[in-house]
């Protein structure tokens, strides 16, 4: 086989968030592989919104930069992360036209969904599926009609391009893979491929009988069900802290101050501040109202060996195990466990060793590179 020469793709959001964490992971695993490769990164923050619904109903850029950049490079696979709205299905047609093949890594439902969560009003939703993306529209999803506007229009229009540009979708969890597929790609071109943790993040041993109080590090909307975790901790009188920001946040602080138990609303933190917060949890708390495709919150928490308490929605019964996971709507189940795990340290210990194995197991760099390039190999053969 020829050794694979790859050119990463990747459009930046105005708040940085789990695609970034994939990138930046995707890249160093490259490197440390000694594999060829070159990344052209765009950004919407450094966008206007009109400039860039102007290019999402373009479909991307044309400016011949991607192409340029593979002929350049040589490269035999074109890898896109995020593609909307600089990058877009142009950008992967010029790749696939450069001569590389395609993969579009999916972290979310963004091929259909104007949001990107497939969520509404804090729930499941998939009112938007294949090119009907008119739902999205009259729901007014993006809380903007132009927005609106554009993402019906884009998504349905350049839909067809995507599937004629994309050698193969890659997301983090079977189940993702069959949701995706479920709302209108061709299943037998997506494939699963876990996220991995490099080495360092992986703590010796669990130390979560240490823990002080229950973590939440997530984004503050709707859909993350924070209410749930907050009326949990008051329950079971167990602390709680809340690292994150995003348009709940307001809320989560009136709640927080009136709550029968201590919670501290933190902002969003650094990446050093997360570590520090999850070596002193005892538990980590994901009451997720949509589906979760593998967030790297949950398997970060397995990663330093501490008890994660989610719902069971989208990957996480596949990320952690479905008995650690409690129904949706199911409040009387996540308080008790969360009692019970805050009340027995043995308890918390066990099951945050059973995560730290599971995560060694299941999610290290070894792994991941292993199968990225089994993947890069299966289409340089035309498989």
């Amino acid at each position: 086989m020829t050794d694979p020469r790859v050119l990463v793709l990747h459009n930046r959001y105005r708040v940085a968030g789990g695609e970034e964490r994939a990138l930046e992971l995707h890249l160093r695993a490259l490197r440390h592989g000694g594999v060829a490769h070159a990344l052209i990164e765009r950004s919407s923050a450094q966008t206007g919104p009109a400039r860039a619904a102007a290019a999402l109903v373009r479909g991307g850029s044309d400016d011949g930069e991607v192409a340029a950049t593979v002929r350049r490079l040589g490269a035999t696979v074109a890898h896109a992360h995020n593609m909307l709205p600089l990058i877009g299905p142009r950008g992967l047609a010029e790749a696939r036209a450069a001569g590389a093949r395609v993969v579009l890594h999916l972290h979310n439902v963004r091929l259909f969904c104007a949001t990107g969560f497939g969520e509404r009003d804090g729930a499941p939703c998939a009112r938007c599926r294949g090119r009907r993306t008119l739902p999205g529209l009259v729901l007014n999803c993006r809380r903007s009609l132009p927005e609106a506007a554009a993402y019906a229009t884009a998504l349905s229009l350049h839909q067809p391009a995507v599937l004629e540009s994309v050698d193969r979708f890659l997301a983090p969890s079977v189940w993702a893979a069959e949701r995706v597929a479920r709302l209108g790609l061709p299943r037998e071109r997506v494939e699963a491929l876990p996220h991995y943790l490099p080495a360092e993040a992986f703590a010796e041993r669990s130390r979560a009988a240490e823990g002080g109080y229950a973590l939440v590090l997530s984004r503050l909307s709707p859909e993350k069900g924070i209410d749930d975790a907050v009326s949990a901790a008051a329950a079971a009188r167990v602390p709680l802290r809340i690292a994150g920001d995003g348009p709940e946040r307001p809320r989560l602080e009136d709640l927080a101050a009136r709550s029968e138990s201590p919670v501290e609303v933190l902002g969003r933190v650094s990446t050093e501040r997360a570590a520090e917060l999850l070596a002193g949890a005892a538990v980590v708390l994901m009451p997720s109202h949509y589906h979760e495709f593998s967030p790297y919150s949950a398997l970060e928490a397995m990663a330093r060996g501490v008890p994660v308490l989610a719902t069971a929605m989208g990957g996480l019964p596949e990320l952690l195990g479905s008995e650690r996971c409690v129904p949706l709507g199911d409040r009387r189940a996540l308080n008790a466990r969360l009692a019970t795990l805050w009340t027995d340290p043995g308890a918390r210990e066990a099951e945050g060793e059973e995560l730290l194995a599971r995560a060694r197991g299941n999610h290290s760099e070894e792994r991941f590179m292993a199968r990225l390039l089994g993947l890069y190999e299966s289409l340089a053969a035309g498989r």
